[in-house]
């Protein structure tokens, strides 16, 4: 048998010998292969030979298929190196972590003990029943969780030396978090845009839910066209009714995105709790971070990095006093760091 295998498929077997079980109405026939980049890719035909009853002559065949092959975000290789955040008793893996606090949501009601504080007392209640009652309150659960996922022009660009673009970066740390967020009792959800919503998922958790994240995600390609803040802005505070953690994935070193994404975040700040995060890239940074100039042309190199990696300080102090954080990621520890961001707001309960 053979494939007509799409370019960004390939297989160290492109003919397989098969031997079918006799009187078999149908086989199935395990064929590896290995995908050069994700997405959606046809199988049309599939071509068989096989020789005659008496084996004097061989017989070929063309027979039509309508076979399809699904490649999905990769997403193995960065939870192996997460595992060892989220030890618990020597086993690796992620675990539920332990939060401090009393908590905020409501509980039940019980009799009053010395030592409650007057304010957790409940003063209804305790006229009803003629005596001292108290409200518990336990840590949230269930909270949503949201990464939105810029798809427009600038997530094309390459990352560091690799060939990987800051889309596919974007897409393995979201699913990631997913994981991530499941296993901490949240409801996670994905949107993606460029000058328009591409793709949105509500918060919910489970196996199923998971799976729908990532067939939403697994064909998306950055386009070239400016990405749309007021139109991603206006649809999350349509659709999301709960008070929820929005952590945006984009970049904001152009100066004009920069100046639309802060004239509109109010829209959605006011009732959710938004973070930033861009990836960094190489370059910019402060002027005197590496000691060494090998010629003029690094020096304006470096002082074009220094520019933008003041403005890019300016915006974050913008963002921070409307109570958004921003964070400058490392390629190599984007998800890694990503994860901790969300750790750390459960922690401090800022939900």
């Amino acid at each position: 048998m053979a494939l007509a295998w799409p370019p960004e498929l390939t297989s160290r077997e492109p003919l397989l010998e098969a031997i079918l079980p006799e009187d078999a109405g149908a086989a199935r026939i395990e064929w590896p292969c290995i995908a050069r980049a994700r997405g959606r890719y046809a199988l049309e035909n599939v071509y068989i030979e096989t020789t005659s009853v008496l084996g004097f002559w061989a017989t070929r065949r063309v027979s039509p298929t309508f076979g399809q092959v699904r490649v999905y975000p990769n997403v193995l290789e960065e939870r192996r190196r997460l595992a060892g955040l989220f030890l618990n008793q020597g086993n690796t893996g992620l675990h539920a972590q332990r939060q401090v606090g009393k908590g905020r949501e409501f509980e039940k009601l019980r009799e009053y003990i010395p030592g409650d504080s007057y304010e957790e007392i409940h003063w209804k209640a305790t006229a009803k029943r003629g005596k001292p009652v108290t409200k518990v309150f336990q840590l949230e659960r269930t909270q949503e969780v949201y990464v939105v996922i810029d798809a427009s022009r600038l997530s094309g660009r390459d990352v560091g030396l690799s060939a990987t673009n800051q889309l596919e970066r974007f897409l393995v740390a979201a699913l990631l978090l997913g994981q991530v967020a499941e296993r901490q009792g949240d409801l996670f959800g994905i949107a993606a845009f460029d000058e328009q919503v591409r793709a949105f998922v509500r918060a919910r958790n489970g196996r199923a839910h998971y799976n729908a994240c990532r067939e939403a995600l697994y064909t998306l390609e950055p386009r070239l066209v400016n990405p749309d803040f007021g139109e991603v802005f206006s649809f999350l505070r349509m659709h999301l009714r709960r008070r929820a953690l929005v952590i945006f994935l984009t970049s904001l070193d152009d100066p004009l995105l920069a100046e639309q994404f802060v004239a509109q975040l109010d829209v959605l700040a006011r009732r959710h709790l938004v973070l930033i995060n861009m990836l960094a890239r190489p370059g910019i940074e402060p002027l005197f971070s590496k000691p060494h100039v090998s010629s003029a042309d690094d020096v304006y190199a470096r002082l074009g990095g220094h520019i933008q990696w003041r403005r890019l300080q300016a915006l974050e102090k913008v963002l921070a006093r409307r109570g958004v954080a921003m964070t400058l990621l490392d390629d190599e520890r984007m998800c890694a760091e990503l994860v901790s961001q969300y750790i750390n707001v459960k922690r401090r309960q800022a939900l």
